[in-house]
């Protein structure tokens, strides 16, 4: 078939269909960049540590013979050190440490386990303050008191109300310095012994 139409109304169709296809390029959206599934970070929650509980004991500066320890350690024998194998010592926030007062403070726990701890104070403590503390715990709170190695000492266990956990202290006293240990669901045999012999290893 014969194009009857003159040179320049040919060129102008070829122009209009080249318009049209330049406004339909221009109105296409252009294709933007392809979003990346954001990945789920999950995390296993870290057991929140807090200063496990210490009853009061009157530690103060006090006259005496004896040095108190320079770390946790070195004031237990290798056996009982092997039975707390595994047992964090002083973790962050568990409120272990050296006082003040100069105490040291050695605690023994788990910040995932609350209910197992063995906490120890060891620090110089006055002889009248001493005395009249551990009396009343012997008369007041029902602990059995005796006088082992020209010391005094304390102690008692019970049980927690709910698990029925083993809980108990024992507090020791002598030549100024004293021992206070307070324990649940964790009392080696022959803990304060030990420290009480390292402490005074020539009697």
């Amino acid at each position: 078939m014969t194009d009857r139409r003159s040179p320049l109304a040919r060129a102008l169709a070829v122009a209009g269909v080249g318009a049209a296809l330049v406004m339909v390029t221009a109105c296409a959206p252009e294709p933007g960049p392809v979003a990346s599934p954001t990945a789920s970070v999950s995390s296993t929650p870290t057991p929140t540590a807090t200063p496990v509980p210490i009853a009061d004991f009157p530690y103060a500066p006090s006259t005496s013979t004896t040095a108190l320890p320079q770390d946790c350690e070195s004031i237990l024998s290798d056996d009982i050190l092997a039975s707390l194998q595994g047992i964090p010592l002083n973790a962050p926030g568990m409120g272990g440490g050296i006082r003040p007062d100069s105490s040291r403070v050695c605690v023994w726990a788990d910040p995932g386990a609350s209910m197992t701890r063995l906490v120890t104070v060891v620090g110089y403590a006055p002889e009248r303050a001493s005395r009249d503390a551990l009396y009343l715990l012997g008369v007041d709170e029902g602990y059995l008191c005796y006088e082992p190695d020209e010391g005094v000492r304390c102690e008692k266990t019970w049980e927690e109300g709910t698990l029925g956990l083993t809980q108990g202290r024992t507090v020791y006293w002598r030549d100024g310095v004293a021992v206070d240990t307070q324990y649940s669901n964790l009392a080696p045999q022959g803990y304060t012994t030990a420290i009480v012999d390292a402490l005074r290893p020539n009697g």
